[in-house]
């Protein structure tokens, strides 16, 4: 199999992205008015109209702390606030979770490009355990192109492939995610600092605090941010109950959401819903801190390339070969 363009091979290691402080955010003109009790009561009088609208945040979730703020008291009724929700709106029980980096992890992704065969069993059971509605296919955090080998331009590769004619001869399959950067573009235009990246390496939304701007969107080097514009519909049965508060809970409509390396998985040691799947053995998933794992003996041991590394972002998302 010959090298498929516009993978640049060059590629390099930092240390893991330290959070930054959280910031007075898309509230902080609730300063002043929360100061008294008058504030408060012209707050609660100018969100009681859009209470009749059937997206409106409550007045909880609408003076709700930005994640890196709330202590572990209100973190836990925050949690007990979103399980109730899903009872009420989708009829589903569930658990939803705050799973904390581990200490001495900094996650990583390898993808043999050799293996893969573009068969999307990766796109799906994403979607499934992200609770995505498969009805909702440009949601998808996973994007697998068809490419030609001798293809020069990502642009022209084909996501809309017939996946029950692959592998086709003369052809490559390269899926595409957040590639979790070292030095994310994506955060650093968020205008209320609603993503940042994680001890772990993992680059995380706080959907509460997102107002839908979508300049992380522009600046992500891999399209690999989406938009929910409508907000998502289950039936109950149909909703994975086992949920994480930065990574699979269902999220509100006008939020930008992504993949998150399926943190409520991967920080409780198993693999993400991805590289469980994976029909070839292509997707390969550790902690690149660990000089023994599998991804540090990729990187020693494989050739190994960076996509869009002309752009710096620095991935903990790496493509190899067999050979």
């Amino acid at each position: 199999m010959s090298t498929p363009p516009n993978i640049d091979p060059e590629h390099e290691k930092n240390g893991p992205a330290l959070p930054e402080d959280a910031p007075s955010g898309r509230r902080g003109f609730l300063k002043s008015a929360m100061g008294t009790m008058a504030g408060l009561a012209v707050t609660a009088g100018v969100l009681e109209p859009l209470r009749s609208l059937k997206d409106a945040p409550s007045l909880e979730e609408f003076l709700q702390q930005h994640y890196t703020k709330l202590t572990p008291d209100l973190m836990d009724q925050v949690l007990r606030r979103v399980e109730a929700l899903m009872g009420e709106e989708y009829g589903a029980k569930v658990r939803v979770n705050d799973p904390k980096p581990l200490e001495g992890v900094e996650f990583a992704y390898a993808l043999n490009l050799t293996r893969c065969n573009g068969s999307r069993r990766c796109v799906y059971a994403c979607m499934k355990e992200n609770n995505i509605p498969l009805d909702q296919p440009e949601m998808a955090y996973i994007r697998v192109l068809e490419m030609n080998i001798d293809s020069l331009d990502l642009e022209e590769g084909n996501v809309q492939y017939e996946a029950s004619a692959v592998p086709r001869e003369g052809k490559y399959y390269l899926p595409i995610q957040c590639h979790q950067c070292r030095k994310p573009p994506c955060t650093k235009v968020c205008p209320v600092e609603a993503t940042w990246t994680e001890p772990d390496g993992i680059t995380v939304i706080d959907y509460n605090w997102c107002i839908g701007c979508r300049y992380c969107m522009a600046a992500c080097p891999y399209e690999a941010r989406r938009f929910n514009w409508t907000k998502p519909s289950f039936a109950a049965d149909e909703i994975n109950p086992d949920m994480g508060y930065l990574s699979n809970r269902v999220r509100p409509r006008g939020v930008v959401e992504k993949c998150h390396f399926c943190l409520h998985r991967t920080r409780l040691g198993k693999n993400p819903a991805c590289a469980e799947v994976c029909p070839t053995g292509s997707r390969i998933f550790g902690n690149i801190l660990d000089p023994e794992g599998k991804i540090q003996f990729i990187l020693k041991n494989k050739r190994v390339y960076i996509l869009k590394a002309e752009a710096k972002t620095i991935p903990r998302f790496y493509y190899f070969f067999d050979n």
